[in-house]
């Protein structure tokens, strides 16, 4: 596989846009197979109505909740990974890849009575009981899952410092078909073995999830470059001072991400509150604002390791560029996702349905209007993505939190409730409420973020000076 660097002693902005293509494409590509997973099994249990399909809206937004709180521990190994890589500093590359690891098999094990305790959450959340009882029973299958998906995203942050984001798509196409094989024959009941539902889409998910995080260790230890990390020598040796520091920086993340993450799963709780076809419609919906969502997450994870690694280099310059470009990229691709959006609404909705299913009509037609107004919202998406991202790489993620949480519910929550319920505009009003929430966010944290490399750039200029 050929090598990708992610740094260049090029500045030119020709440089910095191809550097960024060359990291952020296989990771773009990488996170749009990883959604493929759960879109898979989304189109494949709407086969069996409108019920499944809520159920897997419902488990899946569960289950991503947590995964995505936890994924901020993972996701504070890049940055130290990066600068420390940056600084050419090997010892600190393994302590904190192997803290990651620590820190995402304790998180697991502590979130496993939450999974076991998801049918009576949902209940008690007001959903249906024959949804939350689908739901509960894929999660009490799927929730094994959750370590080895967050290994593996660990050891993501290592290969992306090194330039090696192709293995991390390659790895992730391969789950996706396995995925698709396995939760067709399992879910439907083809190639001779049983029809096991929504637990046969559980199952599945567990063990392509134990392949991804085997496969990536499989790599890592074959690679000469990557194997000098000694990563799994003396495995259970602590190392405090770089576990506590992916704390110090993951909780913050992770906060950060889950007030995002979570506006959007207590949507799906209003949108069920409203009825079992408008949380199918508000499905479809937010599957494809999340598969165009992941083209800016892919990006802003290439943001993070480019900007780390200029910071760790004292590269002011460099860090600059490798800003802009990626915010350009960034904004000029979800220009066109929203224009498709807007065109091709309900083509897009009918993908996800049966059309000889008694509710087609009425999921469609209610699914529609969401999908375009997915599509408005997909250029503040993606510029407060890239936004974290970008902040992430200078190892800055306290106010981050701050100003996201402001933004996502103070914000966000209260315009889309308020909007749906007191005004009357039902699942629009939620969505609409969607787009304030991730304005304010794409705002505070762009100014955030020029603000601390404005203070860096004078503080370059006066040390050159003296």
């Amino acid at each position: 596989m050929q090598h990708v660097t992610v740094t260049t002693e090029d500045n030119s902005w020709a440089a910095h846009f191809r550097a960024t293509l060359l990291l952020g494409l296989p990771l773009i590509g990488a996170q749009l197979a990883q959604l493929g997973i759960h879109t898979t099994d989304v189109v494949i249990l709407g086969r069996l109505g409108a019920a499944h399909l809520a159920a897997i809206v419902l488990s899946g937004q569960f289950f991503f909740t947590i995964f995505i709180f936890g994924s901020g521990f993972a996701t504070a190994v890049i940055p130290m990974v990066a600068q420390a890589h940056g600084r050419g500093d090997t010892v600190s590359v393994r302590r904190s890849v192997r803290m990651g690891m620590w820190v995402a098999i304790l998180y697991a094990a502590l979130m496993t009575p939450v999974f076991l305790s998801a049918e009576t959450i949902l209940l008690f959340a007001g959903q249906t009981p024959e949804v939350a009882a689908l739901a509960g029973s894929y999660l009490a299958i799927a929730q094994w899952g959750i370590a080895p998906a967050l290994l593996f995203m660990t050891l993501r942050g290592l290969v992306s410092a090194h330039g090696r984001a192709g293995i991390i798509l390659y790895l992730t196409l391969i789950v996706l078909t396995v995925n698709a094989v396995f939760a067709y024959a399992l879910v439907l009941g083809h190639f001779g073995l049983p029809a096991l539902g929504i637990e046969g889409a559980a199952i599945v998910s567990f063990a392509v999830n134990l392949l991804s995080f085997a496969m990536m260790v499989a790599y890592v230890q074959r690679r000469p470059d990557l194997r000098r990390y000694e990563l799994f020598v003396r495995f259970w040796r602590p190392d405090w001072p770089a576990f506590f520091e992916v704390l110090h920086l993951g909780l913050p993340i992770s906060v950060t991400i889950l007030a995002e993450v979570s506006l959007f799963t207590v949507a799906s709780l209003l949108m069920g509150m409203i009825g079992t076809l408008e949380l199918a419609a508000h499905g479809i919906a937010l599957q494809l604002a999340s598969i165009a969502f992941m083209i800016p997450l892919g990006l802003a994870q290439a943001a993070t390791v480019r900007v780390g690694v200029a910071h760790g280099r004292g590269d002011h310059l460099a860090l600059v560029r490798a800003a802009w470009a990626v915010l350009v990229l960034a904004a000029g691709i979800a220009a066109l996702g929203g224009l498709l959006f807007a065109f091709a609404p309900r083509p897009l909705a009918a993908m996800f349905l049966d059309r000889t299913g008694a509710d087609f009509e009425a999921v469609l037609a209610y699914a529609a209007p969401l999908i375009v107004i997915a599509g408005i919202f997909q250029l503040v998406d993606g510029l407060q993505a890239i936004a974290a991202g970008l902040l992430r790489g200078l190892k800055d993620t306290r106010v981050p939190m701050v100003l996201a949480m402001v933004a996502y519910w103070p914000i966000g929550f209260f315009a889309a409730w308020g909007l749906a319920f007191p005004m009357g505009l039902g699942g629009i009003g939620v969505w609409i409420g969607f787009l304030l929430g991730l304005g304010a966010a794409a705002v505070m944290l762009c100014a955030r973020f020029f603000l601390l490399v404005r203070r860096e750039g004078r503080f370059v200029q006066s040390a050159a000076a003296r």
